[in-house]
C-alpha cells in the first residue's frame, strides 16, 4: 500500500511537471515574436525639414526603396541633404508655396464632395471632386485653383467621400454601429478612442445589440473640424489584452507606442465590413469636405475601407497610427481612405495609450512627412513585394476590441488592397508576422501551469499529511 501511494505521488508530481512545461512552452509560443526594443530608425527627413525650414524644402518620403528623400528648392540645400545620408529631389515649389495654396483653397467657398492634400512627390497640392460635384461648382473651384496657378492640380475622382460609419469589432448605438480604435488612458479612468463622426457626446455604446448592460459612454469629441472620440468604459476597466490589436484567427499586433506615418510608408487598417488591408501613405494633412461638414490634417492612403470600418485602427511597425474617418470607393475596386492622426487625437483629448508610460507619448510631426514614435524615431521602412490573401475567419474581439471579419488582400502595388482569403499565411498578415502574438495560447498556457501547480501543491500536501502521520 505504501510503494502504491508513493507510485501515485510521483506520477502526481510528474504530470505536473511535465504540465507546467506545456503551459510554459504554449505561453512562450504566443510571446515569442512580439516586437523587440531596438529603436526604428532616426528620422532624417524631418530633422533636414526642421534645419532647412519652409523656404529651401517641401517635404520628405520614403523612396520605393526604403530611403528617405527630401524635396529641396537649391543646390546648397541640395548637397545638405546628400551629406546627411538622404536622397535630394529639387523641386519648384517650396513647403511654403504648398501651405500658401492649401490656405487659398480653405478659404474659397466650400464644396462638399472635394478633398485636397500636399503631395510631396509630385510637389503639388492635389485637388479631387467626387462624382456628387456638380459641373458648376467644378468650374470655380478650378478657376480658384488657376488663380494660385502650378503648384495646384485638378483631378476628377469615383465614389463618393463619406464617412464609414458602422465598423470594425462593432461597438453598437442606438443610431447606427462603429469601430473600436485603440484602448488609452488618463492615468486614472480607462478609455475607447473611435472616430468623432460616430457619435455626439453622451452616447451610449454596447459589445453588442440588444445587451442590457452598458460598454461605455462618449465623454468627450470632435467632428467636423477633426475626427475623434473619446469612450469612458462604463466599469472603467478597458478589455482584456488592451495593447493588442486583432487580426483575426486568434492572432494579434501587439501597439507598443504611437507615430505619426510617413508618406510612402506600408500600413495597414483592421476593420470587421472587409477585415485586414494594407496600403500606402500618399498624403498628409489632407482635407476633406464631406457632407457632414470640412475635417483636416487628415493621412491620406491607398487603403481600402467601406462602410463598416469607421474609427478602426490604422498602424504599422507595431505603432499607433490613425482612426478610421472616411474615404471613396470600395475593396473590390480600391479606392482613397483619410484617417485621423491618433498623436494628435491622444494630445488633445490629454491621454495616452494603454500600456504606455507618458513619456512614451507620441509627439505631433512638423509636417515633413516623418513620424515620430515616442516623441523622436520614425518607423522602419516599408516591407515590398506583393501579398497574397489573409486567412479568414472572425475576430476574437480581444485586445483593443478591433477583432477583425478576415477578407483576403493582395496588394496590386499601388498600395490598395482587394481580393478574396485564401488560407494561406501571406499578405498583410505575413508582412507584420514580427509582431504578431497568439491571443490564443496565452489563456489555455496560463491555464496548464496554473492546474500543474496546483496539482504540485496537493501532492506536496499527501506527503506532509503522511509525515503527520508517521508513514514515511
Amino acid at each position: 500500500m505504501r510503494h502504491a501511494r508513493r507510485t501515485a505521488r510521483r506520477i502526481t508530481r510528474l504530470a505536473a511537471v511535465g504540465g507546467l512545461l506545456c503551459g510554459s512552452l504554449l505561453v512562450t509560443r504566443a510571446i515569442a515574436n512580439e516586437p523587440g526594443t531596438s529603436a526604428p530608425p532616426v528620422p532624417v527627413g524631418e530633422r533636414l525639414v526642421a534645419q532647412l525650414g519652409a523656404a529651401r524644402t517641401a517635404g520628405s518620403w520614403l523612396g520605393a526603396d526604403g530611403r528617405t528623400v527630401v524635396a529641396v528648392t537649391d543646390a546648397g540645400a541640395a548637397a545638405d541633404v546628400r551629406r546627411a545620408g538622404a536622397r535630394a529631389e529639387v523641386v519648384r515649389h517650396s513647403m511654403r508655396d504648398l501651405r500658401s495654396a492649401a490656405a487659398t483653397l480653405r478659404a474659397a467657398p466650400r464644396v462638399s464632395g472635394t478633398a485636397w492634400s500636399m503631395d510631396y512627390g509630385s510637389n503639388e497640392v492635389v485637388v479631387r471632386a467626387d462624382s456628387t460635384v456638380s459641373a458648376g461648382d467644378w468650374s470655380r473651384l478650378a478657376g480658384v485653383a488657376r488663380t494660385i496657378g502650378a503648384s495646384v492640380r485638378m483631378e476628377r475622382t469615383r465614389g463618393t467621400f463619406t464617412t464609414r460609419v458602422d465598423g470594425a469589432s462593432p461597438i453598437f448605438a442606438s443610431g447606427g454601429r462603429c469601430s473600436a480604435g485603440f484602448d488609452v488612458t488618463d492615468g486614472r479612468d480607462a478609455f475607447l478612442l473611435t472616430a468623432g463622426h460616430c457619435g455626439p457626446v453622451g452616447t451610449t455604446w454596447f459589445a453588442r445589440p440588444g445587451d442590457a448592460t452598458a460598454l461605455g459612454t462618449t465623454v468627450s469629441g470632435t467632428f467636423p473640424g477633426n475626427d475623434f472620440s473619446l469612450v469612458r468604459y462604463d466599469d472603467g476597466v478597458p478589455r482584456a489584452q488592451s495593447d493588442v490589436v486583432a487580426i483575426g484567427g486568434g492572432r494579434g499586433v501587439r501597439i507598443t507606442g504611437a507615430a505619426d506615418p510617413v508618406v510612402g510608408q506600408r500600413v495597414f487598417r483592421s476593420g470587421s465590413t472587409t477585415g485586414l488591408h494594407s496600403g500606402r501613405v500618399t498624403g498628409l494633412n489632407a482635407t476633406v469636405n464631406y457632407p457632414e461638414g470640412t475635417v483636416t490634417g487628415l493621412v491620406q492612403t491607398t487603403v481600402c475601407a467601406e462602410p463598416g470600418d469607421s474609427g478602426g485602427p490604422l498602424f504599422a511597425d507595431g505603432l499607433a497610427l490613425g482612426l478610421t474617418s472616411g474615404g471613396n470607393g470600395n475593396c473590390d475596386a480600391g479606392g482613397t481612405t483619410f484617417f485621423q492622426p491618433v498623436a494628435a487625437a491622444m494630445t488633445a483629448l490629454g491621454v495616452r495609450l494603454t500600456g504606455t508610460s507618458g513619456d512614451d507619448d507620441a509627439e505631433a510631426g512638423a509636417g515633413s512627412g516623418q513620424a515620430r514614435p515616442g516623441g523622436d524615431v520614425a518607423p522602419s521602412a516599408p516591407p515590398a513585394g506583393s501579398e497574397a490573401g489573409a486567412p479568414g475567419g472572425g475576430g476574437t474581439g480581444t485586445g483593443v476590441g478591433t477583432g477583425t471579419n478576415m477578407g483576403g488582400a493582395t496588394d496590386t502595388g499601388d498600395g490598395t488592397a482587394s481580393g478574396t482569403g485564401t488560407g494561406a499565411d501571406t499578405g498583410p498578415v505575413a508582412a507584420i508576422s514580427r509582431v504578431v502574438v497568439s491571443t490564443r495560447s496565452v489563456g489555455p498556457g496560463l491555464l496548464v501551469i496554473g492546474g500543474s501547480l496546483i496539482a504540485l501543491v496537493a501532492a506536496r500536501s499527501m506527503r506532509s499529511s503522511r509525515r503527520g502521520r508517521g508513514a514515511w
